[in-house]
């Protein structure tokens, strides 16, 4: 199984990959200005990972299958799922995080003495989804990768 024969795999591998990468590269220079590589394993930012390993996944399907296949219809649904699932319900979970925090950060300082479960020091993740331009980054980054390994094998 090569690279050629496998490219399908190996260009939504490689997507993902590169998204994950990218990440605190993107928040260094155009975000915080911090150098934070612990960014490469954390879920959210820009761009999406999700996106763009099915984006990746989907095109190169259509490219090599062609786009009226139902193997390529099935890969579309999956994407736009995982898309959709990356873009709203992750992402407000995250939200809701936030809020959790928050709330439960305010009751503690009215009465403490409700809080001595250890279920009340979790830390919670901000960033679980994403932003849709961080979805379209993704979608963008795995479009461009499946179309040069298209392209170049």
């Amino acid at each position: 199984m090569g690279l050629k024969t496998m490219y399908i795999f190996w260009s939504s591998l490689l997507s993902a990959t590169l998204a994950q990468v990218l990440k605190p590269v993107i928040y260094y220079f155009f975000i915080g200005h911090k150098w934070q590589p612990a960014r490469v394993k954390d879920a959210g930012g820009f761009p999406s990972s999700h996106s763009a390993m099915v984006s990746a996944l989907a095109l190169s399907v259509g490219l090599q299958e062609r786009f009226s296949s139902p193997l390529f219809a099935v890969t579309l649904t999956v994407a736009c799922i995982v898309i959709y699932d990356a873009a709203n319900v992750r992402y407000y979970s995250g939200q809701n995080a936030k809020v959790t925090r928050q709330l439960v950060k305010d009751l503690q300082e009215d009465h403490p003495e409700d809080f001595n479960d250890p279920i009340y020091s979790i830390k919670l993740k901000d960033v679980l989804g994403h932003k849709w331009k961080e979805v379209i980054g993704g979608m963008i980054l795995g479009c461009a990768v499946a179309l040069c390994f298209h392209w170049y094998l």
